[in-house]
C-alpha cells in the first residue's frame, strides 16, 4: 500500500520534463497505440511495469488520506487493464497486492473488506495459475500434498507465493468468522516458511512478521507458541535494519498483550511513534503504524 516507469531524465528530449508531468495518461496513450499497431509482447510488458509502479508508488507515500482517496480509481485501472490481459500475471499480482493493502489499510466496513480481501485472493491465485499450474493445482489439495507441492517453491516464485500467502492471510483475517477460513491457517503457515527459507529478508521481513502474529493468537496453554513468535517478531525487526515499524506494532498487540508484558507493549509502541516513518517500500506502512501505535497505546492502560 504506479504508473509504467515515468521518463528518468536519461535521454536528451526536451519534451521529457513535459512527459513526467502528463504521468499515466502518456503511458496508457502508447499502449493504445502500440496496440493498434499490433505489437502486443511490449503492451502486455509494459502494463506489467505499469502495476508494479502503481504499487511502488501507493508504498512510498506519506500521506495516507491521499491514498484513500485515490487509490480507488488505480483499482478501477487496473481491473480495466485486466480485462485487456487477463492473464497477465504481473498484473494481477499488482492489483492483489493493491486490492489487499486497501482492504486492509482504509476499509472500515467489514462486509466491504470481506469483499475486498477476497478479491485480492482471487488475484493472487489467477496469478498463481497463470504462472505456475501445477502449484495451482496443490492449492486446495489435502495438506499433505499441498505441503510437498510448497517445499518444491524456487527462488524464482518467492514473490509469486509471497503475494499468494499475504493475500490468504488477509482474507483469514477480514472472513474470521468462517471456520473454513481458520481451517486454512496451516496452509498460510507452511507457505509463510517456505518464503523465510528462501529468502528470510523479503519484503522487509514481511513473512517473518506474518508468522509472529499465527505464533502469538493463542496462548501456549491453548497450542499456541508465543515464544516462537516472539522471535519471528523480534527477527523481521532486526532483518529489516529496524525500519519496518509495522512488525514492532504487531508485536505489541499480539504477543506483548497475549503475555500481558506491559513494559515491552509500550516500550515498541513508543519507539514506533519517535521513529522517522519514511523508509523505501515502508513509508505508507510506518505512517499507518504510527497510527495504530497511538491507538494501542492510549487502550492499553485499560488492557493491563
Amino acid at each position: 500500500m504506479t504508473t509504467s516507469a515515468p521518463i528518468t531524465g536519461r535521454g536528451r528530449s526536451n519534451d521529457a520534463p513535459r512527459l513526467r508531468a502528463r504521468g499515466p495518461f502518456v503511458a496508457l496513450a502508447a499502449l493504445a497505440a502500440c496496440a493498434l499497431s499490433g505489437c502486443a509482447n511490449l503492451a502486455s510488458n509494459a502494463m506489467a511495469g505499469l502495476g508494479r509502479d502503481l504499487t511502488a508508488g501507493v508504498l512510498n507515500q506519506d500521506d495516507p488520506q491521499t491514498v484513500a482517496d485515490g487509490l480507488p480509481a488505480y483499482l478501477l485501472l487496473l481491473d480495466g487493464l485486466l480485462e485487456g490481459d487477463p492473464g497477465n500475471d504481473a498484473m494481477l499480482l499488482a492489483a492483489s497486492r493493491l486490492n489487499g493493502a486497501y482492504a486492509g489499510g482504509f476499509v472500515d466496513d467489514a462486509a466491504r473488506r470481506t469483499q475486498l480481501s477476497r478479491k485480492s485472493l482471487d488475484l493472487a491465485r489467477r496469478a498463481t495459475c497463470a504462472r505456475e499450474p501445477g502449484f495451482c493445482a496443490a492449492l486446495d489439495a489435502d495438506f499433505e500434498r499441498y505441503d510437498a507441492a510448497v517445499a518444491r517453491l524456487g527462488p524464482e516464485q518467492l514473490e509469486l507465493a509471497y503475494a499468494l500467502a499475504s493475500a490468504w492471510a488477509g482474507v483469514v483475517q477480514a472472513d474470521s468468522g468462517d471456520l473454513n477460513r481458520i481451517a486454512e491457517l496451516p496452509k498460510i503457515e507452511s507457505l509463510f516458511r517456505r518464503i523465510v527459507a528462501l529468502d528470510r529478508g523479503h519484503d522487509h521481513g514481511g513473512a517473518l512478521m506474518y508468522l509472529g502474529v499465527l505464533s502469538s493468537l493463542r496462548p501456549e496453554s491453548l497450542g499456541g507458541t508465543p515464544a516462537a513468535g516472539r522471535e519471528a517478531f523480534e527477527a523481521a525487526i532486526e532483518v529489516s535494519g529496524g525500519n519496518n515499524q509495522m512488525a514492532r506494532v504487531l508485536y505489541a498487540e499480539y504477543y506483548a498483550r497475549l503475555t500481558f508484558d506491559q513494559a515491552l507493549h509500550d516500550r515498541l509502541l513508543e519507539a514506533v511513534i519517535a521513529a522517522d516513518p519514511k523508509a523505501p517500500g515502508l513509508t505508507l506502512a510506518n505512517v499507518l503504524a504510527q497510527r495504530r501505535a497511538r491507538v494501542l497505546l492510549e487502550s492499553g492502560q485499560a488492557y493491563f
